[in-house]
């Protein structure tokens, strides 16, 4: 098969542009590296259509495989016909090719092998295909035999019934007849096992069709059946299905023993045929799901990596709770811890005074701008606390995510980073650095982890962790990392380094002191030619030697950036309008290089060293509190988005519980999903539809404002 073909229809790209997707990824090149810097080659395909490209050419390969296996199998078995084969060639899904397969798989021992063992596989061909008329009780008087345990007509009718009802349910066009059957006709139906109030009341009576059930209902489903509340069953029109399997069995034919061929087909149906099928089409309703889970995963990750970090900011990270205390770390602008603490403002303590002091010190000794409170246990009682404690003063603080960061403080890479502080306070140092800047703070969590989504973990870990990754390179990538100062986790989502090079990197560098050109990265051991290419341009050295190596201008393309230099004048620093007056196409010939490249080089040079987050939205800090008993119907407030799911997007209001604007109030027009209009860590404006104290609920929307 052409796969290049096939990727190109699916992911509505050229021809052309998918071979040469398909020839860069197979010599070995990442997808962040293909996307920046090869876009001559791939038409400047994005690096999220270089990763569906990359992870819809592992399916096909997969499928490519299972197809060699069972050709390979079916040939051991000298069973291959010329039209079985053109079949399985022809198959587009592993459904179809498992279908195909099924007869030929090695099978436990059925009531269809003991009635073959019985000898009645000639009198189930007989039913199936006689038209003579004759009696079949005087057939099967033919098959008794106590040696054998037939011991009547009937019991060799039944036997030879039981050979039909797996030759229906292995035939591969009632199966993929009755999937697409039951797609298009069948409904979900769940009930309740329990009279207790669940999370899942609402789906104790209820039925919707296969074919529209939306993912997260689905997920809903599968949890509540999981968790024992919930039974679940998929309600399909049997009669029909018999019609179905009796058209491509029997056909127009007239056969003499229609009715016992009926009767196996009811069997087949009811006892081989659709509780397999139900199990596959609930897996495959699962699959798609949890497709859809992953991929708002990762339309939610990505701007939350990418949120502008809080430059030249001294940051307190305060980790709220009750009777341990609360955790205080000071950073400064560079991550650097400069002071730690413990407080007791909150219950049973209540030592407000006590803490008021120690931190107001603490604020006034380090120049502290802004504090980062965790949303954790006893949060609401530290942001009031907080919001009195700042008053009158430039300080001002931001409720963050703390989902991950016990993770993080438990891990050996915490241990590893401050191995003087406990568990709680390197809490609290996350903390404060998830507000300084993001993305180097998270990336030190496991992606899952960082809870932006819906049932994170009911996802396939591989799948899930595949997918964030692919999240976080991009983002790292796309920002760069500083050579000197990036953290081993930080450094091994860049592009063809990995753990074991980042390490490798981080102990040369502890050596050696400070690298003075990206050249020197060739000395760290095992970082060959090929990592060295892939890595290089997403590494910047700050006040080095060459001066391109703290632009994202790839080494390979340095002549030509002196080139375009020189024609400016010389100055790397004040090339500003000269470059913007560049005439790229004359420019692009002169120099033999591709416009889409000479382009990126100008951009760099015009803002050496840039970050691409400063041009985003800064986070909203706040120095007041709202509670939620103030919130009134028509209120209008500024609110942070924290979560994009399916049915609408959780807003941060500044009153310790997210409102939920849903997807019909999102906007004017129709949008399929939220994320069509929202990213998480957007500013908006909201307006309060309805408030539930006692069940802590806030409805918003954002139309009619």
């Amino acid at each position: 098969m052409n796969i290049a073909k096939q990727l190109a229809t699916e992911l509505n790209i050229n021809l052309w542009q998918a071979e040469a997707a398909l020839k860069l990824l197979e010599e070995g090149n990442t997808v962040p590296f293909i996307a920046r810097y090869r876009k001559e080659a791939t038409g400047s395909l994005d690096d999220q259509t270089l990763r569906e490209f990359n992870e819809r050419l592992t399916k096909i390969k997969n499928l490519e495989e299972r197809r060699k296996e069972i050709i390979n199998a079916i040939n051991k078995l000298e069973a291959m016909t010329d039209e079985l084969n053109e079949k399985i060639l022809n198959a587009k899904t592993i459904s179809e090719l498992e279908d195909l397969y099924m007869p030929y798989k090695k099978k436990k021992r059925t009531r269809a092998t003991v009635a073959k063992e019985k000898g009645l596989e000639p009198l189930a061909n007989i039913i199936l295909s006689s038209t003579s008329g004759e009696n079949l009780l005087l057939i099967a008087k033919e098959y008794i035999s106590e040696e054998l345990g037939v011991l009547c007509e009937e019991e060799a009718i039944s036997g030879a019934q039981d050979i039909i009802a797996e030759i229906v349910s292995e035939n591969a066009d009632v199966r993929g007849a009755l999937r697409e059957f039951i797609f298009k006709t069948g409904t979900i139906k769940t009930s309740s096992k329990t009279e207790e109030k669940t999370p899942y009341e609402q789906y104790y009576d209820y039925a919707e069709a296969v074919k529209t059930i939306v993912s997260h209902r689905v997920l809903a489903i599968n949890r509540g059946e999981k968790e024992k509340v919930l039974k679940v069953d998929i309600i399909t029109d049997l009669d029909r299905e018999i019609d179905i399997v009796k058209d491509i069995i029997i056909g127009k034919k007239v056969l003499s023993f229609e009715d016992e061929i009926l009767e196996a087909i009811t069997d087949s149906l009811k006892r081989l045929i659709l509780p397999s099928l139900e199990n596959e089409i609930r897996n495959s309703l699962t699959e798609k799901a949890e497709e859809s889970a992953i991929r708002v995963f990762g339309l939610n990750l990505k701007p939350l990596l990418m949120q502008p970090p809080l430059k030249d900011n001294v940051i307190m990270g305060f980790d709220p709770a009750y009777r341990t205390g609360c955790k205080i770390a000071v950073v400064n602008q560079y991550g650097k811890v400069l002071a730690t603490t413990v407080v007791y403002p909150t219950p049973p303590q209540n030592k407000q005074e006590e803490a008021k002091e120690k931190l107001l010190s603490l604020i006034n000794k380090y120049n502290i701008t802004a504090i980062a409170i965790g949303n954790g246990t006893a949060s609401k009682e530290s942001e009031i606390f907080v919001s009195e404690l700042i008053k009158g003063t430039n300080v001002k603080y931001m409720v963050v995510s703390e989902a991950g960061a016990s993770v993080y403080s438990a891990s050996k890479l915490a241990a590893e980073e401050f191995p003087e502080y406990d568990v709680s306070l390197r809490s609290a140092v996350s903390i404060a650095r998830r507000l300084l800047d993001p993305l180097a703070e998270l990336v030190k969590i496991d992606p899952k982890a960082i809870g932006v989504g819906q049932y994170q973990h009911d996802m396939p870990p591989k799948q899930l962790e595949e997918t964030l990754s692919g999240v976080v390179e991009g983002c790292v990538n796309g920002v760069g990392v500083d050579l000197n100062t990036a953290s081993h986790s930080l450094l091994s989502y860049v592009a063809g380094l990995g753990p074991k090079l980042a390490k490798s990197i981080v102990e040369y560098r502890e050596e050696n002191g400070a690298f003075s050109s990206r050249k020197e990265l060739l000395k760290v051991n095992k970082l060959g030619a090929k990592a060295f290419t892939q890595s290089a341009g997403f590494l910047r050295i700050e006040n080095g030697a060459e001066p391109l190596d703290n632009t994202a201008v790839h080494p390979e393309s340095y002549d030509v950036a002196k080139k375009i230099i020189k024609l400016c004048g010389n100055d790397i620093q004040n090339l500003s309008d000269k470059l913007k007056n560049l005439d790229i196409d004359k420019t692009s010939v002169e120099l033999n290089i591709g416009k889409e490249t000479l382009k990126d080089i100008v951009l760099e040079l015009l803002k050496p060293g840039r970050d691409p987050r400063d041009e985003l939205p800064k986070p909203m800090l706040r120095s007041d509190l709202l509670e939620m008993k103030d919130l009134k119907p028509d209120m209008v407030l500024k609110g942070t988005v924290r979560n994009v799911v399916d049915f609408g997007a959780f807003i941060d209001i500044g009153v310790h519980q997210d409102g939920l604007v849903h997807i019909s109030r999102i906007c004017d027009k129709f949008i399929k999903h939220p994320s069509e209009a929202l990213a998480v860590g957007d500013i908006v404006d909201v307006k309060v539809l309805e408030v539930d104290v006692e069940r802590k609920r806030i409805s918003l929307t954002m139309k009619d404002i």
